[in-house]
């Protein structure tokens, strides 16, 4: 039985070219700067960004606590969203090995934080507060639904924090799926931030890695910090050679994932006792609700894996799916399929 595993795009599995790229990649001992796929890898993240400089790591988050901990110092502030990533799912590492404070503000349900609520996070010069030293913004917006953050709300939330002498990070673990759905150049979208980091692990189906980007000295620290976690690589060829197949021949593609997804919600829209927002289906992610209390998260799960369909409980009654390289057309018709008739019963009873 063939499985259908949407519970991330995390499980990608890598190509054939990248496997080849793998096995043929030319070696050197990174920390000592010599590793050549990951030097070239490197440079092409550094021009897709817009930036002067990047640094390969081993995940998303590595690249949010590495970057944090670059823009701040023990004692200091992020003002973040209260349903972001680095928030919810990071380990509480900018505390636990930074000594950071984070402040949260709302998301709102399109995953952005309202600029106003922005300003009353930041805290005034007053010996009894932490300095407000970073804005992190999460595009797209994993716990939101995939949602994509529009280039204004970049560029005005830039604004807001260039006024008050701050500095940005963009946790943009799927960035590139957000530049895809905009229709716009990635650096549309990064230009507006100080530091950004990306996943090369999910929609671009790499096997391992993520990429910081940002200006010359930033990426200079940013090695120090890395290496401070741990994460000083040494013939890691072998996971930038994926990554460079994954910048050249995987962005494209994604448009594919979006309209799985989007095949996916609309079918899950007309099944009883399944809701869904449509509009908040914007990329490759698939939150929807139960509404029956005949039947739980959980149950469902195990029932769909019996068919070798997995998705994710995200709470008593949210489930998530998400589409990627590997998922067809046909993966998602027989999911809906699955769904409706597990459904039914429960209609029935």
């Amino acid at each position: 039985m063939k499985i259908i595993d949407l519970r991330s795009d995390t499980v990608t599995l890598p190509t054939q070219e990248m496997l080849r790229a793998i096995y043929d990649s030319d070696l050197g001992d990174d920390v000592y700067g010599e590793d050549p796929a990951t030097n070239r890898l490197e440079e092409m993240a550094a021009e897709r960004t817009g930036k002067e400089a990047a640094l390969m790591v081993v995940s998303g988050t590595m690249g949010n606590l590495v970057s944090i901990l670059t823009h701040c110092r023990r004692g200091e502030e992020v003002i973040l969203g209260n349903k972001s990533h680095t928030f919810i799912y990071e380990a509480g590492g900018m505390s636990a090995l930074g000594g950071i404070h984070p402040h949260t503000v709302v998301n709102q349900p399109d995953g952005t934080m309202l600029l106003e609520d922005i300003q009353l996070a930041i805290r005034s010069d007053n010996i009894h507060f932490p300095r407000t030293r970073l804005i992190c913004l999460e595009n797209t917006h994993n716990y939101c639904g995939g949602t994509v953050l529009p280039v204004q709300y970049m560029e005005e939330t830039a604004a807001l924090a260039q006024k008050n002498s701050l500095q940005v990070h963009l946790d943009g673990a799927r960035i590139f799926n957000a530049a895809v759905a905009l229709g716009v150049d990635v650096k549309e979208l990064t230009r507006y931030v100080d530091s950004v980091s990306f996943c090369l692990s999910k929609g671009l189906s790499a096997p391992v890695g993520s990429v910081i980007c940002g200006s010359s000295n930033f990426i200079e620290e940013a090695r120090r910090n890395r290496k401070m976690l741990g994460g000083g690589m040494r013939q890691c060829g072998i996971i930038a050679a994926a990554g460079i197949i994954a910048l050249e021949q995987m962005v494209e593609r994604l448009n594919e994932d979006h309209a799985n997804a989007r095949r996916l919600a609309e079918g899950i829209a007309g099944i009883p006792y399944l809701s869904i927002d449509l509009d908040k289906v914007q990329t490759n992610i698939v939150y929807f609700n139960l509404k029956s209390e005949k039947i739980t998260t959980g149950t469902l799960v195990r029932q769909l894996a019996n068919d070798g369909i997995k998705i994710s409980s995200s709470g008593t009654t949210r489930l998530r799916a998400v589409t990627h390289y590997g998922i067809s057309t046909k993966d998602i018709d027989i999911t809906l399929k699955a769904l409706q008739k597990y459904m039914k019963e429960i209609y029935k009873q």
